[in-house]
Order: structure tokens, then C-alpha cells, then sequence
């Protein structure tokens, strides 16, 4: 019997937006569309289990070895630094890491600025290039919030349509990187899968040909 390779793919918008492309790859995607409160889907006409976990987790999940692959957003590999190896660009998901406060915010003032994020390293990063030295405070929640309140002089945040700052009276002030949703897999795996892990890659690049 041919061992399950293991996928781990991030939940919610991720989730959503990578199942039809894998139904276009020809894949049988049915158990996770009828998900109800399951985690874990063995796919009934080949040999790939589906996990759905959260995008930070993926990372861990394959650097520890509990998955083969990883289905995730390049903002968290960039954010953790993730040293698995990249296969495939989906083309999905697409946003931008963007620099953004309250209109009267001038980035070119010397004094040090507190900076609001969910990605300390990606915005320590950013501002260590300009050459400037800033505090951070990180966020978990509505980054939106912290310069509306004096958190924060500026956040640094992701976005796809810039819809949820002009709401919240937000500018955009610089665009840092762009954002999509990767293929990953742990070197190990690929070494011991290869035939399936690029058998899987080959049907995802031509569901993404035949999409576009």
C-alpha cells in the first residue's frame, strides 16, 4: 500500500481559494467541502491527506516532520524565516505588506516611531533597510486600531483591496512586498516522495495554466 503523503494546508481564505484548483488538478476534494468539524481528509482516489491547520502552524507542522507538504501564505514563511523548501507559486491569494496610518503620519520624521504588526521580523527588516531604528509592538488583532488610538504612529500590515483602511480613514504610505500563496515541502520528504510530491506539483501548475 503506497504511504499517504500529507498536506497541510491553511484554513479559511487559503483553504477556500486553493480547493478548486486542486479540483481542477483533478483531485477529489469532496470530504473537505463536507468538512463539518474534521481536521484531517484522506482523499479517496489518491494518495494525499488534506490537514487543515492554521498558517503558523503549517510551517511547524513541516519543519517537525508531521507533514510533507505545506499549502501557506509567503508572509508567514517570510515572518518565520521557514526553511522548507518552495516547489510552487498558486498565483492565489495575492495582497500586499503595506506601511499605513492616519493621514498627518510622516515617515520621513526622525524621531523613533512605534510600529504596530502582526510580523515584528518583516517590519524590523523593512525599517533596518531605511535605516532606522523603531520599536515594535505586536499585535494579534485589528492592527487597523493601534495608530486610531496612540498605539502606534504606523502599522504594518497586510491588505488585498485597501478597502478596510480608506473605511478606518487610513493611508497607505509604502508598499514593503507582495503576498501570495506558496507550495512548500520539507527537504526529508522530498528525498523520500519525490514521484508524488511532483506528481501533485505537475497537476497543480497545469490547473493553474488551465485557469489562466
Amino acid at each position: 500500500m503506497t504511504e499517504r503523503i500529507k498536506i497541510a494546508l491553511t484554513k479559511g481564505r487559503v483553504e477556500k481559494q486553493t480547493l478548486p484548483l486542486l479540483e481542477v488538478a483533478g483531485l477529489n476534494v469532496d470530504p473537505v467541502y463536507d468538512k463539518q468539524r474534521r481536521l484531517i481528509f484522506d482523499l479517496p482516489d489518491d494518495p494525499y491527506t488534506i490537514i487543515l491547520a492554521k498558517g503558523p502552524d503549517v510551517s511547524t507542522y513541516l519543519s517537525n516532520g508531521a507533514v510533507d507538504i505545506g499549502i501557506v501564505g509567503s508572509d508567514i514563511l517570510a515572518e518565520q524565516q521557514d526553511d522548507a523548501y518552495e516547489l510552487l507559486d498558486l498565483g492565489i491569494g495575492k495582497c500586499q505588506f503595506i506601511l499605513a496610518s492616519t493621514p498627518d503620519f510622516n515617515p520621513k520624521s526622525t524621531k523613533r516611531k512605534v510600529i504596530g504588526t502582526k510580523y515584528p521580523h518583516i517590519t524590523q527588516e523593512y525599517f533596518a533597510k531605511r535605516g532606522e531604528d523603531v520599536e515594535i509592538i505586536k499585535i494579534e488583532g485589528s492592527v487597523e486600531l493601534a495608530p486610531l488610538i496612540g498605539l502606534a504612529d504606523a502599522i504594518v500590515d497586510i491588505t488585498e483591496t485597501g478597502t478596510t483602511l480608506r473605511e478606518n480613514n487610513l493611508k497607505i504610505f509604502d508598499y514593503l512586498r507582495e503576498v501570495s500563496t506558496r507550495v512548500v515541502v520539507n527537504p526529508m520528504s522530498l528525498k523520500q516522495h519525490r514521484n508524488e510530491i511532483f506528481d501533485l506539483v505537475d497537476r497543480l501548475e497545469g490547473a493553474i495554466k488551465a485557469k489562466s
